[in-house]
C-alpha cells in the first residue's frame, strides 16, 4: 500500500478518534496534525509499531513559542519519517507557558535525548521521564531560556542607530 496523507489520517483517526487528533493540513506536503499531551505517546507508538506504516524515524523534535496564545503558548512539534515508504507526517502539542510539561520519547528514540534537552535548555519544557533533562548548549547557571520570545528583539535605549539603514 502507499502511504498517502488521506489514507494515514484515516487510519489515525480511526485508531485515536476526531477527539484527539484535529487541524490536519497539508501546508508543504507534509501532513501536519494536532493532538494533545495525553495521546501524543500512544499515537507516536502506534505510528511506530504499525506494521502498513512503519513511521520509525524521528527526524526533528523542537519547542515553539507563540506568545500571543493564549494557553497554548508553547508547542513541541515532532516530525517523523518512514524510510519504507518515503512518508513524512508533523504532530504537534500546544500546551500552556504555565505548565510547561511533555511526556519524553527517549524510550522510543534515542534521538529524543538531545533534542528533548534542547528544548528544555531554550524552552523550559520539562519531559518527565527524561533520563538526563539537564541544559546542553547553554551554562547551567542560567535563570532564563532564551528562545521565549519576552524580551525585545533590539535594545530599544540604542542612540546610535539611524533607521534609514534598516529600511524604516
Amino acid at each position: 500500500m502507499e502511504l498517502t496523507n488521506e489514507n494515514v489520517l484515516g487510519k489515525i483517526i480511526e485508531k485515536f478518534g476526531e477527539e484527539n487528533v484535529w487541524d490536519a493540513l497539508n501546508p508543504d506536503g507534509i501532513m501536519t496534525i494536532t493532538t494533545n499531551r495525553e495521546t501524543i505517546l500512544p499515537l507516536i507508538q502506534y505510528l511506530y509499531d504499525d506494521e502498513e506504516l512503519q513511521i520509525r524515524f524521528l527526524t526533528t523534535m523542537c519547542g515553539i513559542h507563540y506568545p500571543d496564545q493564549k494557553d497554548k503558548e508553547l508547542c513541541t512539534m515532532y516530525q517523523l519519517h518512514s524510510f519504507r515508504h518515503n512518508y513524512r507526517i508533523r504532530i504537534k502539542v500546544y500546551f500552556p507557558i504555565a505548565d510547561p510539561v511533555m511526556p519524553t520519547l527517549t524510550n522510543l528514540y534515542a534521538t529524543a535525548n538531545w533534542m528533548e534537552r534542547e528544548a528544555y535548555d531554550f524552552y523550559g519544557i520539562i519531559f518527565t521521564g527524561h533520563p538526563n533533562l539537564v541544559r546542553i548548549l547553554n551554562i547551567e547557571d542560567m535563570e532564563y531560556h532564551p528562545m521565549l520570545k519576552q524580551y525585545p528583539l533590539e535594545d530599544q535605549t540604542r542612540e546610535d542607530k539611524i533607521n534609514t539603514f534598516f529600511g524604516r
